[in-house]
């Protein structure tokens, strides 16, 4: 578990309203197991965890496949048989802190700064993963448990390994930056627990400030991902109300059987395989994902089997996140790649490759590509291009590039697609072929490759130059977006990214078509609509979204209740104020269960302003400043509420003591500048709008208002070369082309 600065605000704004979307497949309830039959009025009791000695007198092959898998080390009590790393008095040094790891009375130990900068004692109470690294978790009051970045790099020493190593090797980290192991980023219960151990429950007590988090089982057992299985059990050994259990379901909450009586025959002609029958539910899939990907966890009762949407939000192809063309950027683990490809399209599951107890290939190398894929087409040089033994004609170097996270961990993009030098050449996107041949140039792999082919490379993934587009702010950046939205032949995460881009630059050519999208099959699209509708006014996302309020999936409702949060109660018909109140309901608990993350309180704090309850946005602003004093949403955002009652005064010592945290948040410039323009001082505002500028030279909103400030301050011909530069790197900008247009020559 590693996040960079970045992501850190990635993650904790993804909870912020209209930011983080989420995706499902299709409308919940697909492929769902049928209940179990039961006796009206002589039920059984619910389904509760038994542990995994339960299951293994029946299913020893399986226990035996996951002994010593990833899933069974994921977490573990530290001892002398699970901890890895040299605890004989080793020190590591990093920014002025030598760290010492050493045993005391048979415990493990580590002396390093703690949450106030001073250097202490630590126990080690559990480890965290195993190969190749191993992280160390050190327990803190209140219940939490914090992952030290120092860890194990437990690869062999011939590959570098057995040393220590830092996460964060090139920042300067202290007890006071948000990425220090002491804080949010790094804690456990918040960012780690769900995926590290079975029927997590969280239990965060705000009042408090404390965890009181529970498990069932330390690691990641048989039901984590087949569900809690008493019901089974009672089936399986025919004890007393096995009669009620309807046979079909066996006792489960679900069945993990999408490829029961499934063959993939490979075609002579094409060399590839077509699945014998269609899949006709994601629910593997989405047992896989709620930990393989990128996500926010907005609820706390997910059930194996039910649709992820349910609970988790995963995330679209943001920058930062990923590539232009959809490749894996920052540390998204494989669902949003896979979803963009070929093989998600075909039916193919994550079983299909992976032995799920084991978690290891179907077969070694090649073969387990050539399993759908016929040797004779595929497994020669006239194919790869590559001598037959060489990396080069491995299947995964040229469709499944690696990454390295967490300095010393490769992990394989899903997305399967053909290496395309000629999009590094158009708009920088990573290939393949140069990622091997790292002394070539993008334009010499480019012309290799079409020479080879004998025309241009095509894959199935066709929004790169789409998402760059909207990325650069191209001129015709709105225009490509709505031809990705409603083109129903790609991924339904690139059309609900191209519905949230839209919501930055909505004009009423976009418009109809975003307002048709959030009736869209897939939920991602409709949640991506959602988002995108923010800039409209809150009658006008009435009419367009208040059918979502009943959306078959909850998270869905959630955001419907959070977008139309600005429309008065009183405006809404009697019949949908209650469909509003309980999709709103749903939104507020999802925010109160993330009630430790700063993020939450700023969502509860801005639903709050929109309803007028202006005294319950500050309480929630001034609780995630209680979580993190340098959470600048939080600055920024009861900054405006005070805008809003006249506190003007309070507001700008508020944006003050926000920027003496954080000098280099451009959005506290903005809003200092903002303020002090409003009271008249103009002088003073605009080095603080140069500021935010400087800061954000990409942020138009920023450029827009600066210019317009110095057109006030008598300084036309700056603020045109503002507006002027702004429009070199965004020329489709609508604000900055029509504010040139007011400035003239």
């Amino acid at each position: 578990m590693k996040f960079s600065r970045q992501q850190v605000l990635g993650i904790a704004l993804s909870l912020v309203v209209g930011i983080a979307l989420v995706m499902v497949l299709g409308w919940p309830g697909r492929g769902k197991a049928p209940p179990p039959a039961e006796v009206a009025d002589n039920p059984l009791p619910p389904a509760h965890f038994v542990g995994r000695a339960a299951c293994a007198g029946c299913h020893a092959e399986q226990e035996r496949l996951w002994q010593g898998s990833h899933h069974d080390l994921a977490m573990q009590e530290a001892t002398p048989q699970t901890v890895l790393g040299d605890f004989n008095h080793a020190e590591f040094s990093k920014d002025g802190v030598v760290s010492r790891f050493f045993r005391r009375e048979g415990r493990y130990w580590v002396h390093t700064d703690g949450p106030d900068g001073q250097m202490t004692d630590f126990e080690i109470l559990y480890t965290f993963g195993v190969t190749p690294l191993q992280q160390y978790l050190v327990a803190l009051p209140g219940g939490r448990l914090q992952a030290l970045s120092i860890s194990w790099d437990s690869r062999p020493q011939a590959q570098g390994g057995q040393r220590w190593f830092h996460l964060y090797p090139d920042e300067r980290i202290d007890h006071r930056d948000e990425l220090h192991w002491t804080k949010l980023s790094q804690n456990w219960n918040f960012m780690c627990a769900e995926c590290h151990s079975t029927d997590l429950r969280k239990n965060y007590d705000q009042a408090s400030h404390g965890y009181r988090t529970t498990w069932a089982e330390l690691d990641v057992s048989c039901e984590a991902c087949h569900g809690p299985s008493s019901q089974h059990v009672v089936f399986a050994e025919k004890q007393p109300g096995h009669d009620r259990i309807a046979p079909e379901t066996l006792g489960l909450t679900h069945r993990l059987d999408e490829r029961r009586g499934v063959s993939w025959p490979i075609q002579a002609a094409s060399g590839n395989a077509t699945r014998s029958s269609p899949r006709t539910t994601t629910r593997e899939i989405e047992t896989c994902a709620r930990c393989h990907a990128r996500r926010g966890q907005w609820f706390g009762d997910y059930e194996p089997g039910q649709p992820l949407m349910n609970t988790h939000l995963p995330a679209l192809l943001r920058a930062g996140l990923y590539h232009a063309d959809g490749q894996i950027d920052g540390e998204v683990y494989e669902y949003g790649s896979f979803l963009q490809s070929r093989m998600f399209q075909a039916g193919v599951t994550c079983s299909d490759c992976h032995e799920p107890h084991s978690l290891k290939l179907r077969a070694e190398g090649n073969g387990v590509c050539l399993q759908c894929h016929g040797a004779q087409q595929y497994a020669n040089e006239q194919h790869h291009f590559h001598p037959a033994s060489s990396a080069g004609a491995q299947c995964v170097a040229c469709h499944m590039p690696a990454k390295n996270y967490m300095v010393v961990d490769p992990r394989r993009d899903h997305g399967f697609r053909i290496p395309r030098p000629d999009l590094t050449v158009k708009i920088g996107t990573p290939n393949a072929c140069t990622g091997c041949h790292a002394d070539r140039s993008p334009a010499w792999a480019a012309t290799a490759l079409r020479r080879k082919l004998g025309r241009e490379p095509r894959g199935f993934q066709n929004y790169a130059e789409t998402l760059h587009a909207a990325r650069s702010g191209a001129a015709d950046a709105e225009s490509r977006l709505t031809a990705l939205l409603q083109d129903d032949a790609q991924p339904a995460i690139a059309r609900a990214t191209a519905a949230a881009e839209l919501g930055r630059r909505l004009s009423p050519n976009s418009l109809a078509p975003l307002v048709q999208s959030l009736y869209d099959d897939h939920a991602l699209v409709r949640a991506a609509a959602l988002e995108a509708l923010d800039p409209i006014a809150p009658q006008q996302r009435w009419q367009a979204a208040h059918r979502l309020l009943t959306d078959p999936v909850r998270v869905v409702r959630a955001l419907a209740g959070a977008t139309l949060s600005g429309v008065r109660s009183e405006a809404m018909p009697a019949a949908e104020l209650a469909a509003f109140q309980k999709a709103s309901g749903q939104y507020l608990a999802a925010q109160q269960f993330n009630a430790d993350e700063p993020g939450s309180q700023v969502n509860q704090g801005n639903f709050h302003t929109a309803r007028g309850d202006l005294a319950e946005a500050e309480s929630a602003y001034r609780e995630a400043l209680a979580l993190d004093p340098g959470w600048v949403p939080a600055y920024v955002n009861l900054g405006d509420l005070y805008r809003r009652e006249h506190r003007d005064t309070e507001g700008e010592a508020l944006l003050r003591e926000g920027l003496a945290r954080q000098p280099k948040s451009a959005a506290l410039q903005h809003s200092l500048g903002l303020l002090l323009v409003r009271q008249n001082k103009l002088s003073e505002a605009l080095p603080a709008l140069q500021s935010a500028l400087d800061l954000a030279p990409g942020d138009t909103r920023f450029r827009y208002v600066y210019a317009v400030a110095l057109h006030s301050a008598g300084k036309t011909h700056e603020a045109r070369r503002v507006v002027q530069a702004g429009l070199k790197g965004t020329p489709g900008d609508p604000g900055l082309r029509e504010l040139a247009a007011a400035l003239g020559r």
